[in-house]
């Protein structure tokens, strides 16, 4: 019974860390931006500057290369009778980082047009 009440424990407090970290973070980002427009600070600082061109795209890219890495993964398992955990998780960090590189290079030459 103690083992399930410190897996509890341990889960409770991560999930208060979590919250406290993401409370403070949110508060202390809203003060800062109520003092500046206080001051008068031009508004347009607050809008994000990087913004995707198509988030769909990039998130269905994303999750292209995904799935491609765990078709791929599922081949090395069963191929080449590599470790399941590997495989697979390097198989997914690889096509889905060559996924979002691929939508880098085509958002950059959209913005470009």
């Amino acid at each position: 019974m103690s083992g399930v009440f410190a897996g509890a424990l341990i889960s409770m407090a991560g999930f208060a860390g979590i919250f406290g970290i993401v409370y403070v973070f949110l508060m202390t980002r809203y003060k800062e931006r109520i003092a500046m427009i206080e001051r008068g600070v031009d508004a347009s600082i607050f809008v994000d500057q990087n913004k995707s061109i198509s988030p769909t795209l990039k998130f269905g890219m994303l999750f292209v290369g995904v799935a491609l890495g765990i078709i791929i993964g599922e081949v090395l398992h069963a191929c080449y009778d590599l470790s399941k955990g590997p495989s697979f998780l390097s198989m997914i960090f690889l096509f889905g980082g060559l996924s979002l590189i691929l939508n880098f290079i085509i958002e950059r030459k959209l913005a470009d047009k």
